[in-house]
């Protein structure tokens, strides 16, 4: 009994190791894979392969897999899914604090970022976080500096006045453009390209790259670039699902994340250039906004970080953010 008892042990545990060996990862987001978050995905999922864990990665771009609630609701299920969130997500799903990343205006530069990134404060979000069911597997990805795209000319902040400018589905950014005398509406980034078409929307945000690889310059002649947030993104997972993972899994997609997010950043940062001469030869009206056009933007963002208590943000925390970066 104790020889058959110990080799049903054996066979489940082979049988364990083996599930564990074989498992696959669907990475569902809503860009296009000619983007340089796209290649960078690709670039990830080639190290990942690399390592030879057992564990590997399915890319699947342009909303295929459903849009980002969609995803996050399957996270919190325990299912093998990934997707990138920003802060102002997350402050949606019981982290309310890390919705201030997507505040506007809020980084003066990259270094900013990094080093809030990089700080005890973050650390200590992600893991309020974790115990939500939603895992932050890496925070170090550039999605880049988000300018918007209009189809009425906007050359001063007083000129977003009453347009209805397409965000992402969360009150961060909703409230963000609001202070700036926008009419913000959510909406999937699948849909902004037909909207735009028939008007129902006079613009949107994101940086160049996004704007450029959904095409939505064929269809919104006038880009100012306000860099209104300097977006990091994190590449998230259940919490449940990558806790079944093996030591040795864990340790693979953090690290060859980590990396692809240093070539991203480096995709990125020639990404800016590049696009906007793509979207100038197409047509688009450019506008590099003055020292003193950027402080008119800026200073109607601070009405922003005076909404802490509508947002549900701990007292201080404006504060502790600008110390936590320096």
């Amino acid at each position: 009994m104790k020889k058959l008892l110990a080799a049903l042990l054996l066979t489940a545990l082979l049988a364990s190791s083996a599930a564990a060996a074989g498992v696959v990862l669907q990475l569902g987001f809503e860009n296009s894979m000619s983007e340089p978050i796209g290649q960078a995905l690709a670039k990830w999922q080639e190290l990942l392969a690399a390592r030879n864990t057992g564990l590997t990665m399915e890319i699947f771009p342009d909303s295929q897999l459903g849009n980002k609630t969609d995803l996050i609701d399957q996270m919190l299920l325990g299912e093998p899914v990934m997707t990138l969130a920003d802060g102002a997500f997350f402050a949606d799903y019981g982290v309310p604090d890390m919705g201030i990343v997507f505040g506007p205006f809020l980084f003066a530069n990259w270094d900013e970022c990094w080093k809030l990134v990089e700080s005890a404060w973050w650390k200590e979000q992600c893991e309020k976080l974790n115990t939500m069911g939603l895992k932050v597997v890496v925070s170090n990805w550039a999605y880049g500096d988000r300018h918007t795209l209009t189809t009425k000319p906007v050359k001063t902040v007083e000129d977003l006045k009453g347009l209805q400018i397409r965000v992402p589905t969360n009150q961060i950014q909703t409230k963000g453009f609001e202070v700036l005398g926008a009419t913000p509406v959510g909406m999937s980034l699948g849909d902004v390209y037909t909207a735009l078409q028939q008007g129902t929307i006079d613009g949107g945000e994101n940086p160049l790259s996004t704007l450029y690889g959904r095409k939505h310059h064929e269809v919104a002649k006038y880009l100012i670039l306000d860099g209104h947030v300097l977006n990091f993104t994190n590449w998230i997972c259940s919490s449940m699902w990558f806790d079944s993972l093996t030591e040795e899994q864990q340790k693979a997609l953090v690290e060859t994340g980590h990396e692809a997010g240093v070539f991203n950043n480096g995709l990125q940062a020639k990404a800016n250039d590049y696009y906007r001469g793509l979207m100038e030869k197409e047509g688009v009206t450019v506008v590099v906004p003055s020292e003193e056009v950027l402080k008119g933007f800026r200073e109607k963002a601070q009405d922003f970080y005076k909404l802490g208590g509508l947002f549900k943000w701990s007292d201080g925390l404006y504060e502790r953010v600008k110390d936590a970066m320096k």
